[in-house]
């Protein structure tokens, strides 16, 4: 695919390239280190990686919070973002801020040495945890994701459960997270989830609120993964000729901002990892006064936007039909 093709596919549908609305998620990567190390991971994380949010940073995050009432949600990810030392930071301020506090959770992290309260941490400040579950089996999760890590995850769950993260009517949200194991499209997320929650309650006793599926993106190390097997430009063809014009309107870059460990600034998570920037200036967290002022401004967009525009569509909440 051309660097333009985004572009084309767009303009064959009667479509503009997409431009921001207001604000109200500001979405933070903390850092790379990582207790596991995905196939399938866009952020190229692992526990070798030593790339990590400053304080300084971090404070600028919480001012910007604060300067920006558009802003309803920080989205704090990695990495496994409860291994940066200014997680606990973060967290407290933006609830302090009465800001809604997302920690996107691999669940085994939790299990790690020092992590003992983090669980406890987190249902105390109300935190909403979207947690990643490829499959409610064992095969797929550990093709994906290493060996025992499903058995882990269950035991991280059952805790959650018992902390009220995940039970019906508790404000306590517990939403999970599907994506294909290899280069297929993600099923339809409704039918699915009844799956998941039918699998897991009946298996193992395990209630979450709603499960998100996430397709793949041709980037980072499942991209290598692609590449070495030979199938990458099979999986770009797909993501192209599944195309959905329906789901450009929700794009997540339309009202999300993806902030670096380094304080950068790019329109989602996935530029980030490909050192996209944000579609106008300002470049840094320190280039601005407020996220106020986005509204309007280009979206920086490329091949991979593809993924999140095939079949139902992809988004940091789920599929966008």
């Amino acid at each position: 695919m051309s660097e333009a093709s985004f572009a084309d596919t767009l303009s064959r549908h009667g479509l503009e390239l997409p431009r921001r609305a207001a604000v109200t998620t500001l979405q933070v990567n903390v850092g790379k280190r990582c207790n596991q190390a995905c196939h399938h991971c866009h952020v190229d994380a692992g526990p070798k990686r030593s790339e990590r949010i400053e304080r300084r940073t971090a404070g600028r995050v919480l001012e910007l919070l604060a300067r920006s009432p558009s802003v309803r949600t920080l989205d704090v990810t990695g990495g496994a973002p409860e291994l940066s030392d200014q997680f606990r930071f973060l967290v407290e301020g933006a609830r302090g801020l009465g800001r809604r506090v997302i920690d996107r959770c691999n669940l085994t992290v939790l299990l790690e040495p020092g992590q003992e309260a983090t669980a406890e941490f987190l249902a105390a400040h109300g935190v909403a945890v979207i947690a990643s579950l490829p499959c409610y089996g064992p095969e797929n999760v550990e093709r994906q994701r290493g060996r025992g890590v499903f058995e882990k995850s269950l035991r991280v769950l059952q805790r959650l459960n018992s902390l009220g993260y995940g039970l019906e009517g508790s404000p306590l949200a517990l939403d999970l997270v599907y994506n294909p194991v290899g280069p297929a499209l993600p099923p339809a997320q409704p039918e699915l989830e009844a799956r998941y929650k039918e699998e897991l309650g009946r298996r193992f006793g395990i209630s979450f609120h709603r499960l998100l599926t996430l397709t793949n993106q041709p980037i980072a190390r499942f991209a290598a993964d692609l590449a070495r097997s030979g199938r990458l430009a099979e999986y770009l063809s797909l993501l192209v000729h599944h195309f959905n014009p329906a789901t450009v309107p929700g794009l997540m870059c339309r009202h999300l901002v993806s902030v670096g460990y380094d304080g950068r600034l790019h329109d989602c998570d996935f530029n980030q990892m490909l050192s996209l920037e944000l579609g106008a200036p300002p470049r840094t967290l320190w280039d601005l006064e407020s996220l106020e002022g986005l509204a309007g401004a280009p979206v920086t967009t490329g091949p991979h936007c593809h993924a999140c525009t095939a079949g139902a569509g992809s988004s940091c909440d789920g599929s966008l039909t």
